[in-house]
């Protein structure tokens, strides 16, 4: 008799591992794109990332044909990367190649550690879903009020956001164990490539106030 746990467990470790190569292979391309192309513009950057948004519905919208998703999902990342080079090179020239280097080694392990919690726990994080988007909502309303009131500080933001997105990606990593049928292997790499962006953002920041902090004592 055919073993449906087992073979359940080999479809989830197959769609992690498609879910991994994708994100991987999307972040080698931003990282190309923030590396070859650093000097846009503001206009240039900000146009870039919000064509990488109106992307995103787009990849939602082809779900259904793997190769056209996945296409769309990789001119994102170039796009991504165009738009958050300015921001990157800023940090190199600030704080060093070799900080920025860690904080993304930092959001690697600390992924890493996450969706590991996900696969060895009982407990399925789907279940925190509302929870962690309604604290994405809330994030998103806090940081466009502080661009006019300047209530919060920095720091304070950045941790916030790690808060957030590491609830994120604990429910991310949790679809991917679950293997949804309306999830695709591209569709939750793109959730778990945002979910790396924007904790590298925030430990980009973080370290930033740190050197600064170190440059003034």
């Amino acid at each position: 008799m055919y073993d449906t746990t087992a073979g359940a467990a080999v479809r989830t470790r197959s769609l992690l591992g498609q879910v991994l190569v994708i994100t991987a292979g999307a972040l080698i391309i931003s990282a190309i794109a923030a590396y070859a192309l650093p000097a846009q513009g503001r206009m240039i950057a900000w146009g870039s990332l919000i064509l990488g948004f109106v992307l995103l519905f787009a990849i939602q919208g082809t779900r259904a044909n793997q190769g056209l998703s996945l296409g769309l999902f990789y001119l994102f990342a170039f796009l991504e990367g165009v738009g958050l080079g300015p921001t990157i090179q800023y940090y190199i020239a600030t704080i060093g190649a070799s900080q920025v280097g860690q904080a993304a080694l930092t959001a690697g392990v600390g992924m890493g550690l996450l969706g590991a919690l996900v696969y060895t726990s009982t407990f399925d994080f789907r279940r925190i879903a509302g929870i962690a988007f309604a604290a994405l909502i809330g994030l998103v309303v806090i940081g466009i009020a502080s661009i006019f009131f300047h209530f919060i500080q920095p720091a304070t933001y950045s941790w916030l956001t790690l808060i957030v997105f590491a609830g994120l990606t604990l429910v991310d990593f949790a679809r991917v164990r679950a293997s949804a049928p309306y999830d695709t292997a591209v569709t939750l790499a793109v959730s778990i490539y945002l979910d790396f962006v924007n904790i590298f953002l925030a430990l980009l920041q973080l370290f930033g106030n740190a050197s600064g902090s170190r440059r003034n004592d």
